[in-house]
């Protein structure tokens, strides 16, 4: 298979108590996933899951569609007067709602409460959407949805309805979390409160020097913001050796697009309980637009914020030893969420939440200096739409732990294990790497570098070998679009991915393959449970072809996933038991076929590589001849692409072709009686066959009783669409 050279994200120009969502997670039991996640302080809602007057659109997994990137791939669209009207699921007194509108325009939704419309209205707005970086192959535009949050002025109680109306504008409504948020906290004994020094807690004026004095006479010890709205028009750098608190990250909100800007502190920064939000409307990865850009130093911690409108959340170089960053949320940034980006030791990076980020959500990444003995424990991660939810790129004796991912959109896996350096000097991964207890959820997605998919959990050879220890423990991965375990050198080199265990893991959904083996190396797998495969249990065709072979060692306990996929020459598509990615993709490419003969090197599988210059050719002076090909599933086939190569050199003629179906490849019924088509390069060497409404068939079987040019059946490629 031809591949271009791949990229999973862009770091090589960045260089700089509470129930799960409801309806998130529908195919996993709560036992499944207890351990997985964050705790947060929400509940969320889905939008398809609560009564509306509007639209519901999806599901979806193309790439640049707004059903893709919402959450569980569907959402529901309101015109003017439309509502969606949510159930609450907990005591609350506050909404954050993830929402989109068409390009260009803002707006505002009605909110009701029980019937009761509110005074209030919640703002929304196109302005932080609609990203485009072309200078990362195969991106599109991307990054559809925002954020928005509303007090709202009362207490509701589980089982009360708040709705939301569109006033005018178009809104896509994706999901709603629900919170009861604690009152503000007062100042702490013996602080120094940036009001005391001139900041203006309205808004209006400039507070940025007010920060920085505050911070100088609070050595050693806590910076208060009291609640209200700061702007500050410049970053803070020289700090150290000091805790800024804020009353919660509701009513502390500081507005600036770079909080934090230094390359390195003495350490014993403590910053909680306030909201950062940004003004960042595009990605422009030599701006530090990031609530922190370079080091808190030794000993430091970020906990309960809301960070949102930024570049990167936290881009972390240089000395950060012992870091914890937890308790946040992380929300609509351009690039990613976190990125320890070399250098790091003990960073503990826990129960953080994370949503819609335009690269990796949490990312290590070994430039310069190995990223060492570090985590991503129990973090939630929803809707990365253009790269991984976790990537560890490079490193030693890393962990991912206990999370839960789910959505990622385009350019990525749910979690990736890497040696894609990007930049030098690199630390390939060493030691051993951990990941276990982790779930994911509609993870993997098509690679338009590579013209076929990533696995829902990648391991990537992609600039060098494999040779750290990486053990893969205790996995849940449910509905999966492709695969759920991909083994690859990304980089087209062959290098080999080794040592690698994957012990305990549950696969439902999967809609291609348990394993996809695409470079050479080893695996052993023990007590991995698939059900609802689509196509086969494993993948194994290396590339390229002969670099080697991976070598899958049955450990034990393994079961539902013992077939493999036949022919190297086509890539497996989606099956039965998953949403189909593409509603209007050709069921038929990359599917097994077969013939009742073929000549020479014009083999079935000719005819849905995807390539219209080969084809298949039955037995010579044979008539009649079939060929037949299993699109895995009963579908609604309403039409036929039958093609030829489009060269002039093929002169133009006419095929006698019956097509006939089967639900269950042995009984065949005709579907078109035998008819004469023409194919003629002038007008494309097509020809196009409608179905009878009502055909429902798995099997598609071509019976060739004449051709006017060649004697024998001739398709270059067979395409079935359902409309």
């Amino acid at each position: 298979m031809q591949r271009s050279v791949r990229s999973m994200s862009s770091k090589a120009s960045a260089a700089m108590v509470v129930a799960l969502s409801a309806g998130l997670l529908t195919a996993i039991t709560p036992t499944a996933h207890a351990a997985s996640g964050a705790t947060l302080p929400f509940t969320s809602v889905e939008a398809e899951s609560a009564t509306t007057t509007g639209a519901k659109i999806g599901p979806d997994y193309t790439q640049g569609t707004l059903a893709s990137e919402a959450s569980g791939r569907q959402a529901v669209r309101l015109t003017s007067g439309q509502r969606v009207e949510f159930t609450v699921p907990r005591a609350a007194n506050a909404v954050n709602l993830a929402y989109s509108v068409p390009d260009g325009q803002s707006g505002s939704l009605d909110v009701y409460v029980n019937g009761t419309k509110l005074a209030r209205t919640l703002p929304v707005t196109s302005k932080y959407s609609y990203i485009d970086t072309s200078w990362i192959p195969g991106a599109k535009q991307h990054h559809f949805f925002d954020n928005a949050r509303l007090l709202l002025g009362q207490n509701v109680q589980a089982g009360d309805k708040v709705a939301f109306q569109a006033t005018g504008t178009q809104v896509t409504v994706d999901v709603a979390d629900f919170e009861q948020v604690a009152a503000a906290a007062t100042q702490p004994a013996g602080s120094v409160s940036v009001t005391s020094k001139g900041a203006d807690p309205s808004g209006n004026g400039d507070s940025t020097q007010a920060f920085r004095d505050a911070i100088s006479a609070a050595q050693g010890g806590v910076v208060w913001i009291p609640p209200g709205d700061y702007r500050l028009t410049s970053s803070l750098s020289g700090v150290q050796n000091v805790t800024l608190q804020g009353a919660g990250s509701w009513h502390t909100v500081v507005h600036t697009s770079r909080f934090i800007d230094q390359s390195s502190s003495s350490g014993g920064v403590h910053i909680k309980d306030f909201a950062v939000i940004g003004e960042v409307t595009e990605r422009v990865d030599s701006n530090p637009d990031n609530f922190v850009n370079g080091a808190l130093g030794p000993g430091s911690s970020v906990s309960g914020m809301w960070l949102q409108h930024l570049k990167v959340g936290l881009w972390l170089m240089g000395n950060n030893d012992n870091l914890v960053v937890e308790n946040n949320r992380i929300l609509d940034t351009t690039a990613d969420g976190l990125n320890l980006n070399g250098n790091a030791r003990g960073v503990r990076v826990r129960n953080n939440f994370l949503r819609n980020q335009g690269d990796d959500a949490l990312a290590m990444w070994s430039l310069y200096a190995p990223d060492t003995n570090s985590s991503f424990e129990n973090n939630t991660i929803s809707q990365p739409n253009l790269a991984n939810g976790i990537a560890v790129y490079g490193g030693t004796d890393i962990a991912v732990k206990n999370n839960l991912i789910s959505d990622t959109n385009a350019l990525g896996s749910g979690i990736a294990i890497s040696n894609q350096k990007f930049l030098d000097p690199f630390s390939p991964l060493a030691g051993t790497i951990t990941v276990d207890g982790n779930t994911l959820v509609r993870t993997g997605a098509m690679n338009p570098n590579w013209n076929h998919p990533m696995g829902a959990l990648r391991v990537d050879s992609y600039d060098s070998a494999v040779n750290a220890t990486v053990n893969i423990t205790n996995t849940t991965i449910t509905d999966s679009p492709y695969s759920a375990f991909e083994f690859v050198s990304g980089g087209g080199q062959g290098y080999p991915v080794r040592n690698v265990t994957v012990d305990g893991a549950t696969v439902r959904n999967t809609g291609t393959v348990v394993v996809q083996a695409e470079a050479q190396g080893a695996a052993t797998f023990r007590n991995v449970t698939a059900t609802s495969v689509g196509s086969a249990g494993v993948y194994n065709c290396p590339y390229p072809a002969s670099s080697g072979t991976f070598v899958l060692t049955d450990g034990g306990g393994n079961s539902g996933w013992s077939s493999t996929w036949s022919d190297c020459s086509t890539w497996p598509q989606p099956g039965q038991g998953n949403p189909d990615p593409d509603p209007a993709r050709n069921l038929a490419k990359g599917r097994p076929a077969t013939a009742t003969g073929s000549q020479d090197v014009y083999t079935p599988g000719k005819a849905v590589d995807g390539d219209a210059n080969s084809y298949w050719e039955s037995t010579n002076n044979a008539f009649p001849q079939s060929w037949t090909v299993d699109l895995g599933s009963a579908q609604a086939v309403r039409r036929l692409v039958l093609k030829l190569p489009p060269s002039a050199a093929w002169g133009a003629r006419t095929q006698t072709i019956t097509v006939l179906g089967s639900t269950d490849g042995s009984a065949y019924a005709t579907v078109v009686g035998a008819t004469g088509y023409r194919f003629d390069p002038a007008t494309g060497n097509s020809a196009t066959v409608t179905l009878p409404s009502g055909t429902n068939l798995r099997y598609l079987r071509l019976s060739v009783s004449a051709n006017t040019g060649w004697p024998a059946g001739q398709f270059s490629e067979v395409e079935a669409y359902l409309s």
